[in-house]
């Protein structure tokens, strides 16, 4: 009789749960009650407050949907209203660029969409993008933004398309993601993502990465796997997974909270709203939001619960070859011993090894003279060794790693095993090679790790060590900025007077380029140290222009000679003098004007006389890479081709990531690749440049660039990121690995026509040797860079690598995952 009244209260508690959450998503489904605040065809928004609306609010005004500030422009989203500060919970193309003051949301009243147009009006950008038109739109008071039919039902509404928050009444269905954004004051996609998989596993992984097992840094570990979960949070601020039976019906699985965490305290004149989100530092957290009904008082925001204690858990915090630390609660990132960091103001690009390897001995061994071991007991990594052996004590291990040429790192640890009869210790010794990725502090005193660096280029990076060393260091710079203001005093006359001089001279120098119209909107400093030549002196250098080197779309490249024909150079004569022309002087200009790197061709100077426009490089004696390739009956070896391709590639990697103002060149190919007198590749022409502003990753920008290399997202009318050099590097890799072009109508077979396609099938049939027609090669070098070129060439952006990771795995240092065969190819 018990266990049939226990069975029977089990049955009510589950149908009265059951029947709360599916009125909650009923409410949300159905027709708009009362109280929502319809809003019509023909309504807009734009962020001039002054004489328009900026937002839409909900009924009780907790939530608006509308324009808010970004980045100096305006972006559109959803937010939390408070007193002080706005709560940004979710917003439209986060990854579009901001839009300026005099953009424009518009509910149209012909087709029924939501569409976002620019200052100018000729750019519209669909903010909700629905199958049939809209009759009506609301902004919820859950903080949902639903778009309807003329019969009411909802056709379209935020809560199906998330960013980086859910909130309470929300669901995260199966395979859907949250992705975190990159700052608090920067809402597009970030570093990390939540993701709801289908075996009923909430994880949390870095971004760009395989989400393995080897990335996921949190997870909620649901045994045994249950297919359709969904990520819940309730009313009551409970996170829970849910499987769904039907469109209205949720049951309970496990909470990921409970309700201790929650405040018991009662509200006044007030409701408390939940949100969980993944933030920007990669922790996904449960906030409670107290909101007064007084709109003039703060609002309180407490942390409810937190998926990671430590910030020093979140894998990706820290880059390459560095390691998480708390440094008085904030997370620092720290080097490992022997190597700096990459850039000392962006510590998420890790560091990079201190000392040039050197040469191991005839028989392989290292010259351990050169080197030295550093011992530490506190950091750990999860890399597979490319040995593992065993050893009975540290001392073999550290010296087995200092002999070892391919050895950089090792760990030695204490491992239990269990072969089913005995129980038994064994010391084991495994050896790494740099770089080493989610390295972590670890005060396990089984485990030693060990770091081979050079002789005086160690640095420990112990922070303990540089806290006990602080005080020493601020008495001796006390001491030094003493005697060095001493020597200042005595040499400021002569300075000022000499700054003075030098000052105006730039002024004035500056002005005439501005009044020239040349530099636009870039700063003085950048270009000044370009040499002005004038129209005669360039036409006296080229001889007439007689000698043409090759011929672009906007001008020809003629070879010159300064200094009495000592110093050679190519002269570059811009020829259509419409807009076109000036815009890509101005590009070229401000692109490479301000470049300097060995694998970029370097401007010398320009001439700007009247309409006269013309441009002074290096002398690239070795002509093109197309030429190379495609018109040189001898060829070139195999060796020395992937030479070129590395060097290609540093030279993309410095104009995106080591420049000042990233620069997506836009026209990647053979022809703009030249070779200078001992055969070193240059990338030229960024008559098509485009630069990003800061905190910028994509722009929209007009079609440019070759056919045949260009990515495939020039034609779907979405922003341009780095990625597109990316796509066109690719397929320039794949023309050097088969010293041919892209298309070929010419070839015997059909199948070898489109050079992409060809690569694919000889790839997948594990028939490489074709590529190279016989020629002898090593096989492992050619099968890498094949799939770092199939990487390349995704269709999708986001799946292609950076440079940074073309350079690291075309050199070896990273290994190269199987790629798969694009789409489009």
């Amino acid at each position: 009789m018990a266990s049939a009244t226990f069975i029977f209260l089990l049955i009510v508690l589950s149908i009265s749960l059951t029947s709360l959450i599916g009125e909650s998503a009923t409410q949300t489904k159905k027709a708009a009650s009362s109280k929502d605040k319809l809003i019509l065809p023909g309504s807009s928004l734009s962020p001039m407050i002054s004489t328009h609306k900026s937002s839409w609010p909900s009924p009780s005004g907790n939530f608006e949907f509308g324009f808010y500030e970004e980045q100096h422009g305006f972006a559109i989203g959803i937010w939390l209203v408070g007193a002080d500060e706005r709560t940004v919970v979710w917003t439209a193309n986060r990854d579009d660029p901001p839009v300026n003051s005099n953009a424009e949301l518009v509910f149209t009243t012909s087709s029924g969409k939501l569409l976002l147009r620019s200052g100018k009006g000729e750019e519209k950008r669909v903010i909700a993008n629905t199958t049939s038109s809209a009759s009506s739109a609301s902004m919820l008071d859950s903080g949902n933004f639903v778009l309807r039919n003329s019969t009411s039902d909802i056709i379209w509404e935020s809560f199906n398309h998330p960013t980086d928050t859910i909130l309470q009444g929300q669901v995260l269905p199966t395979l859907g993601q949250l992705f975190s954004s990159v700052s608090d004051t920067n809402h597009s996609t970030g570093r990390y993502h939540l993701w709801m998989q289908a075996d009923g596993n909430l994880v949390l992984y870095p971004a760009n990465t395989e989400d393995s097992s080897e990335d996921a840094y949190w997870a909620t570990n649901t045994w045994p796997p249950k297919d359709n979960l969904n990520l819940y949070l309730n009313s009551t601020g409970l996170l829970s997974l849910v499987e769904t039976t039907n469109t209205s019906e949720l049951l309970d699985y496990s909470y990921l909270n409970d309700e201790s965490s929650l405040s018991k305290d009662k509200v006044v004149n007030g409701t408390v709203i939940y949100r969980a989100t993944v933030n920007a530092d990669g922790n996904f957290k449960l906030y409670s939001h107290l909101v007064n009904k007084k709109k003039k008082d703060p609002q309180d925001v407490f942390e409810v619960w937190s998926a990671l204690r430590n910030p020093c858990e979140v894998k990706g915090r820290c880059g390459l070859n560095s390691y998480c630390t708390l440094n008085d609660v904030q997370p620092n990132c720290v080097c490992l011993p022997g190597t700096e960091y990459a850039d000392p103001d962006r510590w998420s690009l890790g560091c990079l090894r201190n000392y040039s390897k050197i040469e191991c001995e005839s028989d392989g061994k290292e010259k351990v003279k050169f080197y030295k071991i550093i011992k530490t007991e506190t950091i750990n990594w999860e890399a597979t060794p490319y040995v593992e052996l065993q050893m009975s004590t540290e001392e073999n291990c550290s010296n087995s790693c200092l002999e070892d040429c391919n050895c950089e790192a090792a760990m030695f640890e204490l491992n239990d095993i269990h072969d089913g009869i005995d129980n038994y210790n064994r010391y084991v010794c495994r050896k790494q090679k740099l770089p080493l990725s989610y390295v972590k502090r670890d005060f396990d005193s089984r485990k030693t790790a060990f770091f081979k660096v050079r002789k005086g280029s160690e640095n420990t990076g112990s922070t303990e060590k540089r806290s006990k060393d602080d005080a020493t260091d601020k008495k001796v710079l006390i001491q030094i900025i003493v005697l060095a203001l001493c020597s200042i005093v005595l040499s400021c006359v002569a300075l000022v007077i000499s700054g003075f001089y030098f000052a105006k001279i730039r002024v004035l120098r500056y002005k005439k380029l501005r009044d020239d119209g040349i530099l636009g909107n870039t700063t003085h400093q950048e270009e000044v140290t370009l040499r002005v030549f004038s129209y005669n002196e360039l036409k006296r250098a080229t001889n007439g222009f007689k000698e043409e080197l090759g011929k672009g779309s906007f001008g020809a490249v003629y070879k010159g000679s300064l200094n009495k024909g000592k110093k050679l150079v190519a002269v570059k004569r811009l020829e259509k003098l419409g807009e076109e022309g000036e815009r890509e002087f101005r590009a070229e200009m401000r692109a490479i004007g301000r470049t300097n790197h060995k694998n970029l061709v370097r401007l010398f100077g320009y001439c700007a006389e009247g309409s006269r426009r013309v441009l002074v490089y290096e002398y690239m004696s070795n002509g093109s890479l197309a030429d190379l390739l495609f018109k040189n009956a001898m060829g070139i070896g195999w060796e020395e081709r992937v030479r070129i391709a590395v060097d290609v590639a540093r030279g993309i990697l410095y104009l995106h990531e080591e420049c000042k103002v990233p620069i997506i060149h836009c026209d990647i190919k053979p022809q703009n690749i030249l070779m200078d007198e001992v055969w070193s590749a240059k990338i030229s022409d960024f008559g098509l440049a485009k630069l990003l502003m800061p905190d910028q990753t994509r722009t929209f920008t007009v079609i440019r660039g070759t056919r045949g290399y260009m990515a495939p997202e020039w034609h779907k009318n979405t922003p341009i990121s780095v990625k597109a050099d990316v796509y066109s590097y690719g397929i320039v890799l794949l023309e050097i690995v088969c010293c041919r072009r892209n298309f070929d109508a010419n070839v015997s077979d059909a199948d070898e026509i489109v050079l992409s396609s060809w690569v694919c099938k000889c790839f997948a049939a594990r028939e490489l040797k074709k590529l190279v027609n016989g020629e002898e090669v090593d096989n492992k070098t050619l099968e890498n860079v094949v799939k770092v070129a199939l990487w390349c060439i995704q269709d999708e952006p986001a799946l292609r690598p950076s440079m940074k990771s073309v350079v690291l795995m075309l050199e070896g240092i990273t290994d190269v995952a199987i790629p798969p065969c694009p789409t489009s190819t």
